[in-house]
C-alpha cells in the first residue's frame, strides 16, 4: 500500500514539476506551446481562409471549447489522471509478476528504420482509437459520455478538444496493452501526438480542405462535419468515425460524404436539453443515470 501512496505522491509532485516546466521553458518537445501554436495557426487560417463566412471569428462556446482543450490534456491530468493511471499501471504490472510476466514488450522494433517505428505506431494507435470511438458510438452508456463532443453547434478548431475526461481514460485504458507490447520510445509517442493534433485541429476547424486524392487517407473537414450532423443515415449509430485516418471508414463502410455538408446542422437528437456549462456536462453523463 505504501508503495502505491508513494506513486501517488511522485504522480502529483512530478507532474507539478512537467507542467511548470511547460509553462515557463519553451522547448522544441514542450507540448503546451506546441498546443498553442497550433491553435493560433489553425485559428487564424479560419478567419483568412473561412468555409463557412458567416460563422463568426468567436463563435459559439468558442472559450468553453478552449477551456475544455487545456482542462483535458493539463489540468485533468494534474487533478487525478497522471497519479491515478500510474498506480492502475503498477498494479497490472504486480499482476502480470504473478504470472512470471515481468515484459509486456513482444515486438522490438529499436532495430527498424525511424520511419518505420512512427508508421506503425501511428498506424496502430490510430486504428484503436477508430475502434474505439465506434464503441463511445455503439454503447449506450459510453454515448453518454460522448454527448460532450457531440454538442459543439458551431465547428472550430477548439471543438477537436471538446470531450468529457472519461473519454481519456476510456481511450487510454484500451491502448495501453497493445501499445505496451511494442517498443515504442517516448520522443515516437510525442511525434505521432503532435501530428494527430494538428490533423484533428484541421478535421474540426472552419476551413474546406480535402487535400485531393489522400482524402481516402487522411480525415479532413468536409469529412468530418458529417461525424457532428445532426441526422445521420437511419439504422446507423454513427459514420466517419476515423480520427486521424479516413481509410478505416472507407476500408470499413463507414465513410459518408452526401454532398459538401458546410451549413449542415450539428449535433444530436434531443441536444435542446443538453447542459449548456463546463461543470453541468462533464458531471451530466453521471446524474442521468440516477434518472
Amino acid at each position: 500500500m505504501n508503495k502505491y501512496l508513494e506513486i501517488i505522491w511522485n504522480g502529483y509532485t512530478g507532474y507539478w514539476n512537467y507542467l511548470v516546466n511547460e509553462l515557463f521553458h519553451p522547448t522544441w518537445h514542450n507540448y503546451f506551446w506546441w498546443l498553442v501554436g497550433l491553435s493560433l495557426t489553425v485559428w487564424l487560417m479560419e478567419i483568412v481562409f473561412p468555409w463557412r463566412k458567416h460563422q463568426a471569428v468567436f463563435r459559439k462556446d468558442f472559450w468553453l471549447d478552449g477551456f475544455y482543450m487545456f482542462f483535458n490534456f493539463f489540468l485533468f491530468s494534474l487533478i487525478a489522471y497522471n497519479a491515478i493511471s500510474n498506480v492502475a499501471v503498477e498494479a497490472f504490472n504486480d499482476f502480470l509478476g504473478l504470472f512470471g510476466i515481468t515484459n509486456l514488450v513482444a515486438i522490438e522494433v529499436n532495430s527498424w528504420p525511424r520511419w518505420g517505428q512512427l508508421l506503425l505506431l501511428f498506424v496502430v494507435a490510430d486504428f484503436i482509437q477508430w475502434n474505439v470511438h465506434r464503441m463511445l458510438h455503439r454503447v449506450p452508456a459510453l454515448w453518454e459520455y460522448h454527448k460532450v463532443h457531440h454538442s459543439v453547434e458551431q465547428m472550430g478548431f477548439a471543438a477537436h478538444l471538446r470531450f468529457h475526461w472519461m473519454e481519456t481514460i476510456i481511450y487510454k485504458s484500451i491502448q495501453y496493452v497493445p501499445l505496451a507490447m511494442i517498443g515504442f520510445g517516448l520522443e515516437d509517442f510525442f511525434i505521432v501526438h503532435i501530428f494527430a493534433t494538428a490533423i484533428g485541429h484541421l478535421n474540426h476547424s472552419n476551413l474546406k480542405i480535402s487535400y485531393g486524392p489522400l482524402k481516402y487517407v487522411l480525415n479532413n473537414p468536409q469529412m468530418h462535419i458529417w461525424h457532428h450532423a445532426k441526422k445521420i443515415p437511419r439504422g446507423s449509430y454513427g459514420v466517419n468515425y476515423g480520427l486521424t485516418l479516413s481509410v478505416w471508414d472507407y476500408l470499413f463502410g463507414t465513410a459518408y460524404i452526401p454532398h459538401e455538408g458546410r451549413d449542415e446542422p450539428l449535433g444530436f437528437e434531443g441536444m435542446e436539453e443538453f447542459p449548456q456549462t463546463f461543470w453541468k456536462q462533464v458531471s451530466y453523463p453521471f446524474l442521468i443515470k440516477r434518472k
